[in-house]
């Protein structure tokens, strides 16, 4: 079996830092969510990787993944030259792809417990496809499949205004090469693109069998600056541990699950966890609240931050109250410490922000 990651998507609810990050390069809880979804592959024992960019994220993502030693298995970057759907990633794939059943999933989607049962499920089945599934309370912005008693799939709608099940299709797939022929015969869509649910129910017209398999944890869809805030939140409460590895001197205080990496140095501050402060940081006269993930090279100084992300090498100077934030590369924040009313920022790299 290979894996085929979706990661050619411009990030455009992410902006302005996806005009410099690929969204999909962008930390959650201390990695890359790239990182995080290539770590559920190796978990499902899956070595022969594609991984799908733009020509524009493409070099950056290659960069930063490497050949596939870190998930023990072999990644090739496969370009789709212009945004014309999943469907039409999987056909510019199937070069590298060939005959083999594959699995595929969204590059920017972090799931609970990962894709092993679901992987291991499909390995010891019969059936032509297996789609992951979510009980969500509003599915009319998802893909929605209605099931038989049995929990096959038996139709598949993308958005409809009127649903008839709340079970979302969430980016997960597992295919034959049967998907191929399927993908054959679909024409775009109303937007262009050749949609991924179309070949799944052109494969059900086909009269092959496709079976469900319910997530019951948690599904996180990062696809704006909210949801990047959200999914922070979510993987540090879950997954932190506490772990000092910078200086502390005897006036701060740190308080549950924090990581302060090396080089950093905490100076007359509190530290709320769960809390990430990487290497080569200072923290002085401040408090870091839970939920904060702090980059490494930054300076935080006579400031209060929360709930947000910090990229490397900021400069944040008297902000009384920064929350529910995005703070992109080499930012400076320069307030008066005058201003007492909670701020909320997303910033693209390189910025300069005075408040008075």
């Amino acid at each position: 079996m290979k894996a085929l990651v979706l990661a050619a998507g411009k990030g455009t609810r992410l902006k302005p830092l996806s005009n410099t990050v690929p969204k999909h390069l962008l930390p959650v809880g201390n990695k890359p969510i790239l990182s995080h979804v290539l770590g559920y592959i190796k978990e499902a024992g899956i070595e022969d990787i594609g991984i799908v960019v733009s020509p524009d994220s493409g070099p950056y993502i290659e960069e930063a993944i490497g050949t596939g030693s870190e998930w023990g298995g072999q990644i090739n970057f496969i370009i789709q030259a212009e945004p014309l759907g999943l469907a039409h990633a999987v056909k510019v794939s199937q070069g590298f792809l060939g005959d083999s059943p594959f699995l595929m999933l969204l590059g920017d989607n972090l799931i609970q417990g990962g894709i092993k049962d679901f992987v291991d499920e499909f390995h010891t089945s019969d059936f032509d496809a297996s789609i992951l599934l979510k009980e969500v309370p509003d599915p009319r912005a998802f893909g929605v499949a209605e099931l038989d008693s049995s929990g096959r799939v038996v139709h598949l709608v993308e958005k409809p205004k009127k649903p008839k099940s709340n079970l979302a299709v969430i980016g997960v797939y597992l295919f034959t090469a049967e998907i191929h022929k399927a993908i054959a015969q679909i024409k775009p869509s109303w937007r262009g693109e050749l949609e991924i649910t179309d070949a799944i129910q052109k494969l059900l017209e086909m009269e092959k069998r496709i079976r469900s398999h319910l997530l019951r944890g948690w599904w996180l869809d990062i696809g704006s600056n909210e949801g990047l805030i959200d999914a922070n939140r979510v993987v540090l409460d879950a997954f932190l541990k506490r772990d000092i590895k910078g200086e502390v001197d005897s006036q701060s205080r740190i308080v549950g699950r924090v990581q302060i990496g090396e080089g950093t140095k905490l100076e007359n501050s509190s530290v709320r966890g769960p809390v990430i402060i990487t290497a080569n940081c200072r923290i002085k006269n401040s408090l870091i609240k839970p939920f904060t993930n702090i980059r490494s090279g930054t300076v935080v100084e006579d400031s209060s931050l929360e709930h947000s992300v910090i990229l490397e090498n900021c400069q944040i100077f008297k902000i009384k109250h920064l929350a529910d934030s995005v703070v992109g590369r080499n930012t400076v924040l320069a307030g008066q410490g005058k201003n007492p009313k909670k701020i909320r920022l997303f910033t693209g790299d390189d910025c300069k922000v005075e408040l008075e």
